[in-house]
């Protein structure tokens, strides 16, 4: 079951995310409360980085290049698009504290967004921290009015492609959803992914922004 970490509702900062990400804990804004809450989720999803399932179809979008693919050029555009309210979902776990923490992070290069462009519009994209060999994938949001059809897929699959060719050694994505099932998630007891995460932390494996 999930577990709410005892912290006070702290108010984040860059050096606080990252103290927390070390101890397998990450947070969340709760709109109905307006508190900042943290989490270290028992079981924890991972997404093996070795056994990404990609389907057919999403393996032709993939290889169409109906998008073109950015790191890091807008990363505060990319959490505003996954905080905004989108048909089906009204609330958000996203805040401006947490923005503008998460783009702190950014800023010293702990913090890190794939983007998907289609005539100069961003139409999808994910955002996640990076510590070490592990990266701990936030949110993603995809455009389809504007052409973003698969969009944020197909940044999921780029990540993993270029997590794989550093030699990252974890890819945490916290909670299982149906969208990310399809791609081979994993759930794991909390006590085997903080053993994980303390591997992955022991060695640096580079992130190249293009």
């Amino acid at each position: 079951m999930d577990e709410t970490v005892s912290m006070d509702s702290q108010s984040p900062t860059p050096e606080l995310l990252v103290w927390a990400y070390r101890q397998g804990i990450f947070p969340m804004f709760d709109s109905r409360t307006r508190r900042i809450e943290y989490f270290s989720p028992d079981p924890r999803t991972i997404l093996p980085l070795e056994h990404l399932h990609v389907s057919k179809s999403l393996q032709r979008r993939v290889r169409s290049e109906r998008f073109e693919l950015r790191s890091d050029t807008r990363f505060e555009q990319v959490m505003r698009e996954c905080a905004a309210s989108r048909r089906g979902r009204r609330e958000t776990w996203i805040d401006e504290r947490l923005l503008s923490a998460y783009c702190g992070l950014q800023e010293l290069g702990l913090a890190h967004s794939i983007e998907a462009w289609r005539d100069d519009a961003l139409v999808g994209g994910l955002y996640g921290v990076h510590l070490g060999a592990a990266f701990f994938g936030e949110s993603m949001f995809s455009r389809p009015e504007l052409g973003g059809t698969d969009a944020s897929k197909v940044c999921l699959v780029r990540l993993v492609e270029q997590l794989r060719e550093a030699r990252f050694e974890l890819l945490d994505v916290q909670f299982t959803t149906p969208h990310l099932e399809r791609f081979g998630t994993l759930e794991i007891p909390r006590e085997l992914y903080l053993s994980l995460l303390e591997r992955a932390l022991a060695h640096e494996a580079p992130w190249t922004s293009g």
